[in-house]
């Protein structure tokens, strides 16, 4: 077996981790984001690789040709990528709203803001419990 034949999957492996890393890891969301981006990715080329076949041709009926490569991957990938940048655009807006809202979009910095406020009392419940709704009188909605 050669081992450099199989470089591909060894980037996948690289950019898998590297994104990994970026996700649990790292405090700041953008670099969350980006840090799923590189994962996605790195699965877009495993998936690509896997369908790939050595010496196929595209899947189209020509003379000559015998092995085709298999299309479905690759539109696999395809859509696979619009719902990526769907969802970082997503990913992004929540963090242009979070960083208006907190002023920041660390999580330390988040955390200790969200302590900040229940320390003052002024915290309210966002999950409104119903035993506790019936006991205050409250429906645990913000005002």
């Amino acid at each position: 077996m050669d081992l450099l034949g199989h470089y591909n999957y060894y980037v996948v492996v690289v950019l898998m981790m590297i994104g990994f890393y970026a996700v649990i890891a790292r405090g700041n969301m953008a670099k969350k984001i980006m840090g799923l981006n590189l994962f996605q990715t790195s699965v877009f080329i495993l998936f690509i690789s896997a369908g790939k076949i050595l010496g196929g041709a595209t899947p189209i009926l020509r003379d000559g040709v015998e092995v085709y490569s298999n299309p479905l991957p690759h539109v696999l990938i395809l859509t696979a990528i619009v719902v990526g940048v769907a969802t970082t655009a997503v990913g992004l807006a929540l963090a242009v709203r979070i960083n208006e809202a907190y002023g920041s979009i660390e999580d330390d910095l988040l955390i200790e803001a969200e302590d900040v406020v229940d320390t003052e009392g002024t915290h309210q419940d966002r999950s409104p419990d119903p035993d506790h709704a019936a006991e205050t009188g409250t429906d645990g909605s913000r005002s």
